[in-house]
């Protein structure tokens, strides 16, 4: 299994710019079709003119927004020229929670973007990313909005615990390890915290690398007691900073209710607090 069919979600926000960066760098590494799937969230404009002076600002922010759509359009062609990546680029006029989960269910991997509460134009929808992860059905690599990093996948963590979306994430994140220079797998054996639909036994991360040993992945293992009352995804981040890694795989834990949407502890965490690029599965 390799990467073949990459998507990327891009907006206006200046945060689209080391999504596609890290998006391209991954389709050369992996010989993949590169798609930019531009999508936004668009209020219903006959709401502001509720208030005065909204319609008009309403159109400045259009403008402007058109503006850079063109922009990154122009930069997304001459990026796919210049890395030799073939590609596509794709506007959706129909919300971004609803395109980027269709879009990508016919990708090997999806690109999108952590939350920044700073930023208005990187809001997609009230827990965009966690709808993401549970609803498209393939596995996506969240890019924190405060990222640096120059590598993606070099130096890998995976957050195993035995459960099945663990599972999915470790077989999805295979591309990655297979040319990785290391990879640790983690188990944490902290309290119990009902995110995983009851299982309480954990499969020692010996049985999973010798299975990953012959994928031709080589990989440490570790692992941690939280100790009582520790927070699993405290450890996660603590060991992603000690370790310089720079790719965290994980399962992401949580279904969808009516009007409710339900994270486990760790992957709530996780996606609040990320520092580098989290590949995740459900």
């Amino acid at each position: 299994m390799s990467y073949k069919t990459i998507v990327v979600h891009l907006d206006t926000s200046p945060n689209a710019h080391p999504r596609l960066e890290i998006a391209l760098r991954l389709a050369k590494q992996f010989g993949a079709h590169l798609t930019g799937a531009f999508a936004l969230f668009s209020p219903d404009p006959r709401s502001l003119y509720v208030m005065a002076g909204t319609a008009e600002y309403y159109k400045q922010h259009e403008a402007m927004r058109a503006e850079r759509r063109a922009a990154l359009e122009r930069l997304f062609h001459a990026e796919l020229r210049r890395a030799g990546v073939p590609g596509e680029w794709v506007a959706v006029d129909e919300p971004a929670s609803l395109a980027i989960p269709r879009a990508g269910r016919c990708a090997d991997l999806i690109v999108a973007g952590q939350d920044n509460p700073a930023d208005p134009e990187s809001y997609i929808g009230d827990f965009f990313p966690e709808n993401l992860i549970l609803s498209c059905g393939r596995p996506v690599l969240l890019v924190p909005y405060a990222s640096n990093e120059r590598s993606t996948g070099e130096r890998v963590l995976v957050a195993w615990d035995g459960s099945r979306a663990a599972t999915r994430a470790v077989h999805d994140a295979l591309p990655f390890m297979r040319t990785a220079k290391k990879t640790t797998i983690l188990t944490v054996n902290g309290e119990h915290d009902g995110e995983h639909d009851g299982e309480r036994a954990r499969i020692p991360g010996a049985d999973i690398a010798t299975v990953l040993a012959r994928h031709g992945v080589r990989a440490e293992i570790a692992d941690i007691e939280t100790g009582p009352g520790g927070s699993v995804g405290e450890v996660l981040l603590s060991q992603v900073a000690d370790g310089g890694v720079d790719l965290l795989v994980m399962g992401g834990y949580g279904h969808a209710r009516w009007r409710e949407l339900v994270m486990g502890g760790a992957t709530r965490t996780i996606l609040r607090s990320m520092s580098v690029p989290v590949l995740m599965s459900h």
